[in-house]
């Protein structure tokens, strides 16, 4: 396929979200429908939100994001405070996942999520047993993601369309009942000298991985 670099360097000339430094003031009369925010209309909207959302009210974004949500949830142990969970929480917001999962301290930075965690739900879990007995009465299947040895190739993997995608702690990865929770163990093929990656690196490329197989966006 031939793409026109030309054109597209054009176009993202003028691009309101080449930029995400937000809008000013609503110019003219306003809009009068219920999902705009007054305030927002008033002082302008500097929030990370795609053009779409601009001076949109918080919970009528998170409404109209809930009907399009994916079928694969995200998880993640957190029992060292671990700083990857923000970035996480950012890729699940960006790739429509339902919801993500936080096993074991129910407190993490949210430096990394850039205030995305207001539009997506999080729900906390004491440890993968709890995990474990909700992902089961939610039909879904756990499926870790972790470089051990036997792990299925991610790129020979089919996914559930119903699934937790469960990774662990930064450094020493999943928890001995992550994996042993788990229906399935996946691994990212690597091609270079690192042992591995980084979990935030690792969790954006399990979810693209999922939705290039179920996204009905994706072409066929």
């Amino acid at each position: 396929m031939n793409y026109d670099i030309t054109a597209i360097l054009a176009a993202a000339g003028s691009h309101h979200e080449v930029t995400t430094a937000g809008v000013g003031p609503w110019p003219g009369e306003w809009p009068q429908e219920s999902h705009y925010d007054p305030e927002l209309l008033a002082n302008g909207d500097s929030r990370n939100v795609i053009d779409r959302y601009r001076y949109w009210k918080l919970d009528a974004i998170k409404a109209d994001l809930d009907r399009d949500r994916h079928s694969f949830h995200v998880a993640i142990e957190n029992w060292q405070h671990d700083m990857n969970i923000g970035s996480i929480v950012r890729s699940a917001n960006a790739f429509g996942a339902d919801t993500v999962h936080i096993v074991g301290r129910r407190r993490w930075n949210k430096r990394g999520a850039m205030v995305t965690d207001r539009y997506q739900h999080i729900q906390y879990h004491e440890d993968i047993a709890a995990l474990a007995a909700w992902a089961c009465g939610a039909n879904l299947e756990v499926i870790a993601i972790d470089n051990l040895p036997g792990c299925v190739p991610m790129e020979t993997f089919n996914w559930p369309k119903n699934c937790v995608m469960l990774f662990g702690q930064e450094g020493p990865g999943l928890s001995r009942e992550a994996v042993e929770a788990s229906h399935s163990i996946v691994e990212i093929t690597q091609y270079g000298s690192t042992r591995s990656l980084n979990a935030s690196v690792s969790a954006g490329i399990t979810m693209f991985s999922w939705i290039q197989q179920h996204s009905p966006h994706m072409p066929r």
